[in-house]
């Protein structure tokens, strides 16, 4: 019994797989469509990224080569703190590169960290990568070489700015006495006819800076005047073109201020030498702003307190004998003066002397002004 339905079993099973034979089941193969398509795809793929690669080359071309740029002149400051990737993020945000990383990674290539040096730099856009390193270098030493901190205080005068470098080693007195006399800068506040160390008087910005041990004079210098120039931004020029002062008068005025006074008061100062400049005569001053600093300014050497021989000497620093502004800036002043002189504390007073509690006393007329002179209250 058991024997015989095994038997019908594999019988069953026998035909039905000679029948499922016979209906044609062969192996199945993609269909030629299918495969066709599959290689379009494939195509397609190669051609897309060979095409976006081929356009990232170019673009890379042409900001390696500085192509299709838009014309920009920029000054760039590269101090000892750069590596070659934040001269590469300076030198973009100028407009000069676009792909920073790009930029970088031809640096490395190119050693470049041995050649861009630190100092001020005027590129351009029509500069390619290389030409840009090279533009930035710096005879006196690379973003490795030895450098020195320099602290300028606000109210130096250029010739004291000098003998600070020349002490700190930055380079000799003669060499930057020479270049500040007769070198060129592209600044349009620097009087290009003049060979008087007052022609940088007021514009090498009092901060601090990084210099090389023996750098290039004008390297050193043209950094102080790019530092002046960028923070003369865009509000103050505003604030200098809407009042009836040029620059050199603002900077000018802001000295006398940075040397009259230790910036506790520098607001009232301005008052006083506004309201003297636009005197017509009713206040005994007739345009005179008798400042012992300007007068200290044309007697180098001079110490101890103004005589009146010394009122007396024939120069245009002499605010004694003449009305008005002298001729250039005294000093360099910093930010607080230069802001000072743009906006001057609205006052009535005409006449200020330092009193024995270290203080400026103001007065409105010639006479409060002479009481205070011969009291016990008066420094002398």
């Amino acid at each position: 019994m058991s024997d015989h339905r095994n038997e019908e079993t594999t019988n069953w099973n026998a035909g039905e797989v000679r029948a499922y034979e016979r209906r044609g089941t062969a192996p199945q193969h993609p269909h030629p469509r299918r495969r066709r398509f599959s290689r379009a795809k494939y195509l397609l793929f190669v051609l897309t990224v060979s095409a976006v690669l081929a356009g990232c080359s170019w673009l890379l071309i042409n900001d390696f080569c500085s192509l299709n740029k838009k014309d920009v002149t920029v000054t760039v400051e590269i101090s000892s703190k750069e590596s070659l990737s934040s001269v590469a993020d300076k030198l973009h945000k100028a407009g000069l590169v676009k792909y920073k990383w790009f930029f970088t990674l031809f640096g490395k290539v190119e050693h470049a960290e041995d050649k861009i040096g630190i100092g001020t730099y005027e590129l351009n856009s029509s500069m390619d990568y290389l030409a840009l390193i090279t533009a930035m270098h710096n005879a006196s030493g690379d973003l490795n070489a030895a450098t020195v901190k320099v602290t300028i205080p606000e109210g130096y005068t250029t010739a004291q700015i000098i003998a600070l470098l020349a002490s700190k080693g930055v380079g000799t007195q003669e060499e930057l006495t020479k270049t500040a006399q007769t070198g060129t800068f592209d600044y349009s506040f620097v009087d290009g006819d003049s060979q008087e160390l007052s022609r940088l008087e007021g514009y090498l910005f009092p901060d601090t800076y990084d210099f090389y041990k023996n750098e290039k004079a004008d390297s050193a210098l043209k950094r102080l005047l790019s530092n002046f120039s960028s923070r003369m931004n865009g509000t103050r020029m505003a604030e200098i073109k809407a009042s009836k002062y040029n620059l050199t008068q603002i900077v000018t005025i802001a000295s006398l201020i940075e040397k009259e006074t230790d910036g506790t008061d520098q607001a009232k100062i301005a008052s006083v030498i506004y309201n003297r400049l636009n005197d017509g005569g009713d206040h005994g001053t007739y345009r005179k702003l008798q400042i012992d600093a300007s007068l200290l300014y044309a007697l180098p050497g001079h110490s101890g307190k103004i005589t009146n021989q010394d009122k007396k000497t024939d120069s245009p620093y002499n605010l004694y004998e003449n009305a008005g502004l002298p001729p250039t800036p005294i000093a360099n002043p910093g930010l607080t003066a230069i802001d000072a002189a743009l906006h001057p504390a609205t006052t009535d007073y005409y006449y200020y002397g330092l009193g024995k509690d270290n203080l400026h006393h103001y007065f409105r007329t010639y006479s409060e002004f002479q009481k205070f002179l011969k009291s016990d209250d008066y420094a002398g």
